[in-house]
């Protein structure tokens, strides 16, 4: 037995995985009605990812940043620029791509007890005092930009303190890091337990119904993540992209994709960053602050679903007034961290732009529960995977501007 395991545990990650998910699909066809005793190994897997996450960010940034040395500069302000930029190109492509090929919804209930934001200005003030969060708090209830801040702050404050505090933090870290480790090993039986409930639970039957409205989202994202981040990773670096974006889209986007979670994919995405031999001062910031802010799927879904509720109600819509929508919905979906329900929940507030009665777009919202069974699976998948994309070609950027040779980019 333990041969066995030496041996399973010497195939890739990846394989290991897809083998979970031919499983999970088997069980969920075969014996559906074991769906306690399997599902149960997916909500631990990411259970697991969302408790480890909140103290390996803490403790990693407070080290990175307490241990930074003077004249080593990171690429936050690249990575930054890139985080922006895609998302704001996500939500235009969405916004050509609703104009192009327009679709209407069949208005649904259900979603009448949520509370959505009623401005940007409500969604901007949820981020700010998240910044301000009590500590404690911000590592219990999963708030990373609480959690960044206090990180920075407390690692700005240590850089003072001697070799043996700085030692401890350390080691803190690397031991958190470790346990991460471990956690991920998991991943092909929490997967299989995720796909099996999936499956078991929503079957795709009822999304047949919102074909079309899937099919733009799906269709818009696979755009995103197939041709214009690798033409952003292209004219930043001048190399072929894709073996940096198969890579991750393979290693970070297959997770994401299953978990549909941000917060819980940190540790696979940190995890990626030191195979990929990124800078530790750098991914440590950039991969926490990218779960919250680069929401180039957010800006996707909210652009789509807000101009298919505009074509629905036969609103005539100029150009002009939907690249707002486009702006607006980039800016919603990077401060919408501390907003329950992600990018659906901004939905009124983009529909509100074109008149759209809030008890309309709060139906507009439960469609999107209704589709978020493969909608937010791949806005998460694309999201995520996009976190090592663009915190890697800042990196390689660097190195071309050094003149150092990129001979191996994933």
């Amino acid at each position: 037995m333990k041969a066995l395991f030496l041996k399973w545990n010497q195939i890739s990650l990846v394989k290991r995985i897809l083998v979970g998910i031919v499983l999970g699909i088997i069980l969920a066809l075969t014996v559906p009605e074991a769906a306690k005793g399997v599902t149960i190994f997916g909500s631990l897997f990411v259970s697991a990812l969302k408790a480890v996450a909140p103290v390996l960010v803490l403790l990693i940034v407070m080290s990175a940043i307490s241990n930074h040395k003077k004249g080593h500069k990171t690429n936050m302000k690249s990575i930054l620029a890139l985080y922006g930029i895609s998302t704001f190109l996500a939500g235009l492509i969405a916004v050509v791509a609703s104009f192009v090929f327009p679709v209407s919804l069949s208005l649904v209930k259900g979603a009448e007890n949520l509370t959505p934001p009623e401005g940007i200005i409500e969604v901007l003030k949820t981020l700010l005092f998240n910044i301000v969060d009590n500590p404690v708090h911000a590592l219990m209830n999963g708030n990373y930009i609480g959690i960044l801040t206090w990180a920075i702050l407390l690692g700005i404050a240590l850089r003072g303190a001697g070799d043996t505090t700085k030692n401890l933090i350390t080691h803190f870290s690397d031991a958190v890091s470790q346990i991460v480790k471990w956690v991920i090993q998991l991943a092909p039986l929490g997967i299989m337990g995720l796909v099996f409930d999936s499956i078991a639970s929503n079957g795709l039957s009822s999304l047949l119904d919102y074909g079309k409205i899937l099919l733009l989202l799906v269709g818009c994202m696979l755009l995103i993540a197939l041709v214009v981040n690798p033409l952003i990773v292209y004219l930043t670096i001048r190399r072929n992209p894709y073996p940096l974006v198969f890579r991750c889209l393979k290693e970070s986007g297959i997770t994401a994709f299953f978990t549909r979670s941000s917060a819980a994919n940190i540790p696979i995405n940190m995890s990626l960053c030191e195979k990929l031999k990124l800078d530790t001062n750098t991914y440590s910031v950039s991969i926490p602050l990218g779960a919250t802010i680069n929401m180039a799927g957010a800006a996707v879904t909210i652009s789509v679903l807000t101009l298919a509720a505009v074509h629905t109600l036969g609103i005539q819509v100029d150009f002009s007034t939907a690249l707002i929508l486009s702006v607006l919905s980039a800016v919603s979906a990077a401060g919408a961290s501390g907003v329950a329900g992600g990018s659906l929940l901004l939905i009124p507030l983009a529909c509100s732009l074109f008149g759209i009665p809030n008890d309309v777009a709060i139906q507009v919202v439960g469609v999107g529960f209704i589709i978020g069974v493969v909608q937010d699976s791949c806005e998460t998948a694309l999201n995520s995977s996009s976190d090592v994309l663009f915190t890697a070609t800042a990196e390689y950027a660097k190195y071309r501007k050094e003149g150092r040779e990129l001979t191996n980019l994933a």
